[in-house]
């Protein structure tokens, strides 16, 4: 017969090596992450704050391109801003200035999570003149800033 004491032990021996083997699997599905990223010879695409995208705004040398989905842009976009979803990015690349015109092309989503990485795929593919908003649209109607209907 097992003691009571002896059972409470044994779980908390199992709940410790299940907790270990949980931090190993964090550490080494971090530490992929890192070296694929520090290996693939990409670096984070730029960023611009909502301070300068407000005042480039109106600006024929910059493109904003809103990259949300229908259901969003629906709650208001940035006046001039392109409504282009991310999922329908691919098949419109026509649609973006290249960099030979001199034209900027900054990205925004409702975060910054999506266009950021947009702006790097974008940048790979030759995008070189794209930027994402540090802050999207979440922060741009927390400021109380204009918004449209598109």
């Amino acid at each position: 017969m097992i003691g009571a004491t002896a059972i409470p032990k044994q779980l908390i021996e199992v709940k410790r090596q299940t907790m270990i083997r949980r931090i190993f699997r964090i550490f080494l599905t971090s530490f992929a992450a890192i070296s694929l990223f520090a290996c693939s010879g990409t670096t984070a695409a730029p960023s611009v704050n909502l301070e300068q995208m407000r005042a480039a705004q109106g600006n024929p040398k910059v493109t904003v391109v809103d990259i949300r989905e229908p259901s969003e842009h629906a709650q208001g976009v940035v006046a001039g801003a392109r409504l282009i979803p991310m999922g329908q990015l691919s098949k419109r690349l026509d649609e973006l200035p290249r960099p030979a015109t001199g034209e900027t092309i900054l990205l925004i989503c409702a975060t910054q999570n999506r266009s950021s990485r947009v702006a790097e795929q974008l940048r790979a593919a030759g995008f070189t003149n794209a930027s994402y908003v540090h802050g999207g649209m979440v922060q741009w109607t927390a400021r109380a800033w204009p918004t449209v209907k598109p």
